[in-house]
């Protein structure tokens, strides 16, 4: 089976905005198509075989601008990549979130339960690893999936069995699959 370089995209208004986009559709801003022209410069040496990204706009810019630098042909969609939708929590901040929904923010913030409107934990985190099992099966070269922060931060905290911080845009992870499972490491 081949690597995954699992990769966050890039900045966009909301990102710069601190507010959280979720199943929105926010495209990259100037800043995050300078961030995905860095991840290809950075995974260069890695021969990517195919890009795969979900169907939200600022992840298939930042996986069409990666493929365009270094020449692979292969780009294709997954919405089971997309992010976490976070219901109404969705295009307002972390602080608006915690006063104009106070009890349904501090369960949020423990993963005990969903947004109102939005996806559990449980299944934003089978989603992902079912999606990145898939890919990781069909491909023999390194891939490359570019999705979100908050789902990626979800899945990576199940399979390394510890909190994380937040996963910044352009961030990327090894994720490897073998018959233990997933192991993942920082890559940048």
């Amino acid at each position: 089976m081949g690597q995954i370089l699992l990769a966050r995209h890039g900045e966009t208004e909301w990102n710069a905005l601190g507010m959280l986009q979720g199943h929105t559709d926010i495209p990259l801003n100037e800043a995050g198509r300078g961030q995905a022209r860095a991840l290809a410069a950075a995974l260069a040496g890695h021969r990517i075989g195919a890009v795969w990204t979900s169907d939200l706009s600022r992840a298939r810019q930042t996986g069409a601008i990666v493929a365009e630098e270094l020449g692979v042909l292969a780009l294709q969609m997954d919405p089971e990549l997309r992010e976490r939708g976070f219901g109404v929590f969705e295009g307002l901040t972390r602080a608006q979130c915690a006063e104009s929904y106070p009890d349904a923010w501090r369960a949020w913030q423990t993963h005990s339960a969903a947004p109102p409107g939005g996806e559990s934990t449980e299944h934003v985190v089978w989603r992902l690893r079912n999606a990145l099992a898939r890919i990781a099966v069909a491909s023999s070269a390194p891939t490359l999936v570019v999705s979100h922060g908050g789902i990626m931060r979800l899945w990576l905290m199940s399979i390394l069995g510890q909190s994380l911080p937040l996963i910044g845009n352009g961030s990327t992870w090894l994720v490897e699959l073998d018959a233990e499972g997933f192991t993942a490491r920082p890559l940048r």
